[in-house]
């Protein structure tokens, strides 16, 4: 299930950005995660005031009465709060919410009371809380749920979304949209888009995920997750929770295997990048290690993921001193990357840099003994080169051999693997990421900044994120409603979520801007839809006239021959 969080960090991969996240990073570092959301966040947020608002979500109450439902109270929270961030807001992780209730002493299965509710959203700092509860009578479901406003301690009127059992998902993706609107009341984005985003998505494999990351049995946990992704291939979440699985139990090829199968756009790809580049280094595979960093690095080049990266570049018997310099500018207080750079300088003939980068590995932590001892070693004069064997006196001499074979020297230590992905600091780059495009944002120009918007929103469109898309092209037609591409985008949106009136209109619309192929064929393909054959074969060929090596049309324009062929 996608987050708008992995698609800030996808737009993080130009280049350009990426430079200047790192640069802004050793500034930001310290702030906290809160400041930062509370900051300016310019035109691709939903809205000045609710962009960076804090969400909890919390397990729905069973009120069914049926232990086999119980599964659905922690079904509700995943989705919503996947719907809740890719509509632009923070939802917390439920890893954090577990982390918050162990802090509270709280189990993880408890139900919570508003009292707690609030303690809760006090800890991990929470502008908002969610708190719901669902019925059944065996073949629908009838789901309500409150929105709590922490900081006034405020209420709101419930919420309430129904359908087929067999519709859950699409129930509670309705409820998302519901709560988004009263989050934010000038969101424009349509209840179409939030079913749309978890279209493809099978049921019973999303049942099993969610036991198999529920279960307190190890056993359990595998079995379930293992059917997800059997029922369901392309199903990412399941296979990142099956891969920390395997990493956990310390089975790291099965791990590394079932990292690779988490999609780009998942929420978890870095993580699933970081820990796939992790199973790979324990498993010996150091050439896939070095690339599953290098992917995480482009993205966001923190310093566990380079330095990691220069572990795999060692191992395969390359010098990876220039990735542990990295490391160390990135975070100079971590004694680890000075012992690594230490280490590799040491190695590749710089012994004097590899002295001085061991002395500040030993001053920020003065009991490493492993540095304590390579320093001594390191400190040693260089012994007579001998040819190991001893020189035999003369008989009945007593004189001692000339000179005894020098002690072979100590084989330097490996460098020091980052064992932990550190989240919190991947959220904050992500929310620094947002601060300095906000910031390039700003001095364009409306009609620039709605360009520049259309471009981030088809790049989501491509990748089938429709609500990040549509979320974007919106704010785009807030810049500058006179922009072709942005109606022509939101038009393909409509398409793709089943709305064809709106379709139809944001195409048409577009047209008028300017004529262009893509929003032909947007026409062209629900006239085809609709059986109107000749208002379809005439856009595909408007299409043709303005682009006319476009294979959409080509292919297009055959689907039409062919219908009209059946028709004779």
């Amino acid at each position: 299930m996608h987050t708008f969080f992995s698609s800030r960090l996808y737009r993080a991969g130009q280049l350009a950005v990426t430079l200047a996240v790192s640069l802004a990073f050793a500034f930001f570092t310290t702030v906290s995660i809160r400041a930062q959301a509370a900051g300016e966040t310019g035109p691709t947020a939903v809205g000045a005031a609710n962009r960076g608002r804090i969400l909890l979500v919390l397990p729905f109450d069973n009120r069914t009465g049926q232990p086999s439902l119980e599964w659905i109270r922690e079904a509700a929270p995943e989705i919503l709060s996947s719907r809740f961030a890719s509509a632009g807001f923070e939802p917390m992780s439920r890893t954090d919410r577990m982390y918050a209730l162990d802090h509270l002493g709280l189990p993880q299965s408890f139900h919570p009371s508003r009292a707690s509710s609030l303690k809760l959203a006090e800890t991990l700092d929470a502008d908002s809380i969610i708190v719901g509860s669902y019925v059944t009578d065996g073949t629908s479901i009838v789901a309500e749920a409150r929105l709590v406003d922490v900081p006034h301690l405020r209420m709101s009127d419930p919420v309430t979304a129904r359908g087929r059992m067999l519709d859950l998902i699409s129930v509670f993706d309705s409820m998302a949209w519901m709560l988004t609107r009263k989050l934010d009341p000038g969101f424009k984005g349509s209840e179409e888009t939030f079913i749309a985003a978890s279209a493809g998505l099978r049921l019973d494999a999303f049942e099993q995920y969610i036991r198999g990351i529920t279960e307190p049995d190890q056993a359990e946990r595998l079995r379930h997750l293992k059917q997800a992704v059997a029922l369901s291939p392309a199903f990412s979440a399941a296979w990142m929770a099956l891969g920390r699985e395997d990493y956990n139990d310390q089975q790291y090829e099965e791990a590394a295997a079932a990292f690779a199968k988490v999609g780009r756009d998942d929420p978890d790809a870095l993580e699933a990048g970081f820990y796939g580049g992790l199973s790979l280094i324990f498993s010996g595979d150091y050439n896939k290690a070095e690339l599953a960093f290098e992917g995480v690095a482009h993205v966001l080049p923190l310093a566990e993921v380079v330095n990691n990266q220069g572990v795999a570049v060692s191992r395969q018997g390359h010098d990876g001193s220039d990735l542990f310099r990295q490391a160390v500018a990135a975070d100079p207080n971590q004694a680890d990357y000075h012992f690594n750079l230490a280490v590799s300088l040491k190695r590749h003939g710089n012994a004097a840099e590899a002295m001085t980068e061991l002395a500040q590995c030993l001053r920020l932590r003065p009991s490493d003994s492993e540095a304590q001892a390579l320093l001594a070693e390191w400190k040693k004069p260089a012994g007579p080169k001998t040819t190991g064997l001893k020189s035999n006196p003369k008989p009945g001499s007593n004189s001692s051999p000339a000179s005894e074979p020098e002690a072979e020297p100590k084989a330097d230590p490996l460098e020091r693997i980052a064992r932990s992905f550190d989240a919190a600091a991947f959220r904050q780059a992500a929310l620094m990421m947002d601060q300095v495009e906000a910031s390039r944002m700003a001095v364009l120009t409306p009609r620039e900044r709605a360009q520049k918007l259309a471009g981030q929103a088809r790049d989501y469109l491509d990748r089938g994120l429709l609500l990040e898309a549509e979320r974007l092209y919106l704010s785009a037609v807030a810049a500058d409603s006179k922009v072709a591409e942005v109606h022509e985008g939101l038009a393909e949106v409509r398409e793709r979520t089943g709305d064809t009136e709106a379709a139809r209109k944001e195409a048409r619309t577009s047209l008028e801007l300017m004529p262009s192929a893509d929003a032909y064929l947007v026409l062209g393909r629900l006239d085809l839809a609709s059986g109107r054959l000749g208002e379809a074969s005439k856009e595909t060929g408007d299409a043709l006239r303005l682009a006319p090596q476009s294979r959409a049309a080509q292919q297009l324009l055959r689907q039409i021959e062919a219908r009209v062929e059946k028709t004779k």
